[in-house]
């Protein structure tokens, strides 16, 4: 397996993931071959970066009207193994830069096994929901994104 360029040093890397989601893969999610669709990870990760967001509470309650909203600017995907339906993936999510208005969020999706069979990152940009510009995090929120290791999975 090629080590993606963000990623220096594997072990290293791997070690400083705390926050992980399982996620059962559904028949919808794969393709005539059996394994998984290549545009599926991108809902993982999705979905492993929101409950991170939510665990760590850094946008409040998106429910609600809020003025800061986190808009994905982008968005990567290393495919490092196959996944087949029916199979779990633990989908990880960490913080692995923190800017004045942006992160930079790393994913790794793990099987049951325990080999990692996606690599990703990201970057998250809060904007204004009314002026669509960025909008420098709180101390609140840089406070929240600066202990990782506090989120563990309950």
């Amino acid at each position: 397996m090629k080590t993606p360029s963000y990623i220096d040093d594997m072990q290293q890397w791997k070690d400083e993931f705390s926050f992980y989601i399982p996620i059962e893969i559904r028949f919808s999610e794969t393709d005539m071959f059996g394994h998984v669709n290549n545009v599926s990870p991108f809902i993982y990760f999705e979905q492993a970066r929101i409950a991170y967001m939510n665990k760590i509470g850094l946008f409040g309650n998106l429910d609600q009207h809020v003025t800061k909203i986190p808009v994905v600017s982008d968005l990567q995907c290393d495919y490092l193994s196959q996944i087949y339906f029916g199979e779990t993936i633990y989908v990880y999510v960490k913080t692995a830069h923190i800017g004045n208005t942006s992160i930079d969020i790393h994913y790794m999706a793990e099987n049951e096994k325990g080999h990692v069979c996606l690599a990703g990152r990201g970057r998250v940009v809060q904007i204004h929901a009314d002026t669509q510009k960025p909008e420098p995090f709180s101390e609140d929120q840089l406070n929240r994104l600066k202990e990782p290791k506090h989120i563990m999975n309950s």
